[in-house]
């Protein structure tokens, strides 16, 4: 399980460091500071999941989900090959994996009853 959340935290913070890439491109964008701020959201969210408290595992399932949402909201559906479908990608195995996390923590506790 250690693997996986330092997996979902390494996704998040490349997710993260792509954003701010994606924000330091020059162009006219309107969306461009979300970018900026998705992308300082996604990389303490991903340094956040280094660390063994709970919460985090939370936050990297709510963060992405609502991150693809404003996204699909703003810019539709992406190309097949873009760096929004990188993201989405990105942000669904991390989605993902939080969840295996969640659903393994709580089947060890209900056996320790």
């Amino acid at each position: 399980m250690k693997t996986i959340r330092l997996l979902a935290g390494i996704l998040l913070i490349i997710n993260g460091v792509l954003h701010i890439v994606l924000y330091l491109q020059p162009s006219n964008n309107a969306g461009s500071i979300g970018i900026l701020a998705f992308g300082i959201i996604y990389i303490i969210t991903g340094l956040l999941l280094f660390n063994k408290k709970k919460y985090p595992i939370y936050l990297g399932i709510i963060i992405p989900i609502i991150g693809m949402s404003l996204s699909l909201i703003k810019f539709g559906v992406p190309e097949l090959i873009s760096l929004s479908a990188l993201f989405k990608v990105i942000g669904l195995i991390v989605i993902v994996c939080c969840g295996y996390i969640i659903v393994r923590l709580n089947y060890s506790q209900e056996n320790r009853k």
